[in-house]
This record gives structure tokens, sequence and C-alpha cells, in this order.
């Protein structure tokens, strides 16, 4: 497959990026932290919290299909294809590792500027999210391995995250 190495590259560097981007906002003071959940009322966090991990561990499955498993359908080798799989994840990547950075600015100096940078930023990583859920379901309907429903499983998870829960539950709640 053309797009191995640079995907590899770019989930090493972008993963990176995102752990890095948490660690800088978790040294902040702890009502700092404690506001990144923004409205999200205190019985829901516990969902977001296992979504997290679920889309965490998602994310690994679908990812190794793409830089490591074998094209299943047509066309999944061409350059093409390979530019459009970089694009989703890099939409997916990229504004992860803004997002954490720019919603810890926001607490500390609200503006709705921000605000609705913050809610591009969102929609983006849901953006290349749904895109990979419909890579990996390309794939999973045309493979005949045991194992074509896991990944897809993972982007699921991924996306009920990304698009759901921070691009839509979050900001509902979020207090601007």
């Amino acid at each position: 497959m053309v797009v191995r190495v640079p995907l590899a590259v770019l989930n090493v560097v972008g993963g990176v990026a995102i752990l890095a981007s948490y660690a800088l906002a978790f040294q902040h003071p702890p009502e700092v932290r404690d506001a990144l959940w923004g409205g999200v009322p205190a019985a829901i966090q516990p969902v977001y919290t296992a979504s997290m991990l679920a889309a965490a561990l998602g994310y690994f499955p679908m990812t190794h299909l793409f830089v490591l498993g074998t094209p299943a359908y047509e066309g999944a080798s061409t350059k093409a294809h390979a530019r459009a799989l970089l694009l989703a994840y890099a939409a997916l990547l990229v504004p992860s590792a803004m997002w954490l950075p720019m919603t810890v600015e926001l607490i500390l100096a609200p503006s709705l500027g921000l605000w609705w940078l913050v809610r591009m930023v969102l929609f983006a990583v849901a953006a290349g999210t749904l895109t990979l859920l419909l890579f990996t379901l390309r794939h999973a309907r045309a493979s005949r391995a045991w194992h074509r429903w896991l990944p897809v499983a993972g982007a699921v998870a991924l996306s009920l995250q990304t698009v759901v829960l921070d691009a839509l539950v979050w900001p509902a709640f979020y207090p601007m």
C-alpha cells in the first residue's frame, strides 16, 4: 500500500502531539482542569470516560487496518486513496492536538471568537472520524476475513466519542 509509511509517521507524530496536549492541559490548576468538562453534568462524566477509553482502544484496530492490513477493495492501493486517507487522519489528529490547548485558553480568557474556533476544531475532528468510518466500512464489506468487523467497531466507538459526545454534547453544555 502506498500510504503505509506516511500514515504510520502521521499517527506517531499526531499521537505524540495529542498526548503532549493532554500533559500540558493537566499541568494547570485543578479549577482549570475541572472546567475542561464545561457544563457536562457529573452523572454523564463516567459515560464520557468509558467512551474515551473505548474510542482510544478502537483507534488501534482501525489504524492497524490501514497501516498494516491488506487492501480489500478496488482502488485501495491508489495514490488518490492514499491522499484521502492521509487527509482524513490529519483532520482527526491535528485538530485533536489543538482542542485542549484552545479550550484551556478559552477557560482562561473567554471569548466568543475562540469559542467558535473550538467548535470548528471539534467539527474537523468529527469530519475526519466519519471519513475514516466510511473507509473502514468499505473495507469490511469487501473483505472476507473473520475479523473484518473489529476495525469497524473501533471506528464506531471513535465516532461516538468525537461526533456525538465531543462535537455535539460537550458544546451544548459548555457555558458560553
